[in-house]
């Protein structure tokens, strides 16, 4: 049996259908890392990404794990690799650098990229700029949005809640959509709002289907209390508008409950 091997990556994933694998040919994460391992190993090696990001959503750091058995030291294996996907201008010439490998580690025996996670940190980002160049990484809008309604929305998403209202149809089935967020913060930047989500699992388009609900309370479309209103119907429905792919970034993935309370309680 080889070494089990923890990879953690970035993407900008404006340039591929998602991050599993499909058979119909189309570029996703999961599949060109894969195709780089195998040039590398000269054999098949399959990754079990920790998250299943749409295509559209980028990634500051998703995690996969595989089974290495090859003797190429683990710690060259992020240079090897970014070389390939010409991350940061190296390597091949015309490799257009949208993966980048940040590290690989031997973890313990039975650890999965997937079920060893304890918890996960969304970002979602808009931007009211009109920066042309930002379009694919950002939503772009041009109202003003109302932070202190949206802060207040917020408060009830936070807490252990059957969130039925905020999943979209076409996800992986679920044998329960109890869901616990442990924060959600609402940050300005100039023309830019970054909402940040963590909790211990999110349903097929929760993050964003939480923020199109943030936006409308932004706006007054809806009232903060109308979100509680919402939770409780478990009613598609009842949430807000599924805001788009290109403003959401899997930001950091937690395999140590100490990690993910840290991060919870910094700066609150």
């Amino acid at each position: 049996m080889g070494q089990n091997v923890l990879l953690t990556i970035e993407y900008d994933g404006s340039g591929f259908s998602g991050w599993q694998k499909q058979n119909t040919g189309v570029r996703t994460v999961q599949g060109e890392i894969e195709h780089v391992l195998k040039y590398i190993v000269m054999e098949d090696v399959t990754i079990q990404g920790t998250s299943r990001t749409d295509a559209g959503v980028h990634a500051l750091g998703q995690c996969a794990s595989l089974e290495w058995n090859s003797t190429l030291p683990i710690e060259k294996l992020p240079m090897i690799m970014n070389r390939r996907f010409g991350a940061g201008g190296q390597g091949r010439q015309g490799a257009p650098g949208d993966i980048r490998i940040i590290s690989a580690e031997v973890m313990p025996e039975g650890f999965h990229a997937r079920y060893s996670c304890v918890g996960k940190t969304y970002r979602y980002v808009i931007d009211r700029s009109g920066d042309i160049f930002s379009r694919k990484h950002v939503y772009q809008m041009t109202e003003p949005l109302d932070l202190d309604a949206m802060r207040a929305a917020a408060k009830y998403i936070v807490g252990t809640h059957d969130f039925k209202s905020f999943e979209t149809a076409g996800g992986t089935p679920r044998e329960t959509t109890v869901r616990t967020i442990f924060d959600l913060r609402i940050d300005q930047d100039g023309d830019r709002t970054a909402i940040e989500v963590t909790g211990d699992g999110f349903l097929y388009n929760m993050v964003r289907i939480m923020t199109g609900t943030l936006v409308e309370a932004g706006l007054h479309k809806r009232t903060p209390e109308s979100v509680k209103a919402a939770i409780e119907a478990c009613d598609r429905q009842k949430a807000g508008f599924t805001a788009p792919p290109q403003g959401l970034y899997l930001k950091k993935i937690y395999f140590e409950e100490d990690e993910l309370w840290k991060s919870v309680h910094s700066e609150q």
